[in-house]
């Protein structure tokens, strides 16, 4: 049986396999039934599991990756508050946070990211440094404070969404509880808008204040 896209195919299976049965159920075979592929195919393409399961996880980086760039470009448009809210929701969807706890689950895989150069937690890691590079951006262009502590911002934001969203696939917090955390974590970096003398004088008009 020939199979368009293998590798696209035997890791949307994984996923499934993994938010549906848990990390314990998550076997070669299983993998290749929920494709309905041979399970040969799966070791044509990858030398063993743990190598899948790390091929996996990288194509879920670089999708943090691309969501990354969006979230930069897209400093000084919004609320602060809002992009960063989004930005939490879209990078803890039941899948990422299901592989995170595959991540913590399996030794050999730990091992295999390692190898890679990836350390500390994978996902979780990559997600504080879209949110530090958005943050960065958002102090540049002076919507946040000068003195923003970024270093500390970013994995905090993301620490306590991780926890927010951890073993919620089936009722994961509503859109409001994101934000009044966001909120609360970044309520002191957040300047003011400026006020309409302000603006005025942004417009390069005389400030006779």
């Amino acid at each position: 049986m020939h199979i368009h896209n293998v590798r696209g195919q035997l890791f949307e299976a994984a996923e499934r396999v993994l938010l549906r049965d848990g990390p314990a159920a998550l076997t070669s075979r299983a993998v290749t039934d929920e494709a309905h592929c041979a399970k040969g195919v799966l070791h044509r393409h990858f030398t063993d599991f743990d190598a899948f399961l790390a091929e996996l996880v990288l194509d879920r980086i670089r999708g943090i990756e691309e969501r990354t760039t969006t979230l930069c470009a897209a400093a000084g448009t919004g609320s602060v508050v809002g992009n960063v809210a989004d930005a939490l929701q879209d990078l803890f969807v039941p899948v990422t946070v299901a592989i995170v706890a595959l991540i913590t689950f399996r030794d050999g895989l730990r091992a295999r990211l390692r190898e890679t150069g990836l350390t500390g937690l994978p996902l979780v890691v990559q997600g504080a440094s879209m949110i530090a590079a958005y943050l960065t951006a958002e102090r540049e262009s002076g919507r946040l404070a000068p003195a923003a502590d970024i270093d500390t911002l970013a994995p905090t934001l993301v620490g306590a969404g991780h926890l927010l969203f951890a073993d919620r696939a089936s009722a994961p917090p509503q859109p409001a509880a994101v934000r009044k955390m966001v909120t609360t974590v970044i309520a002191g970096a957040l300047r003011p808008p400026p006020s309409q003398d302000e603006r005025r004088t942004g417009d390069g008009r005389e400030d006779r204040s």
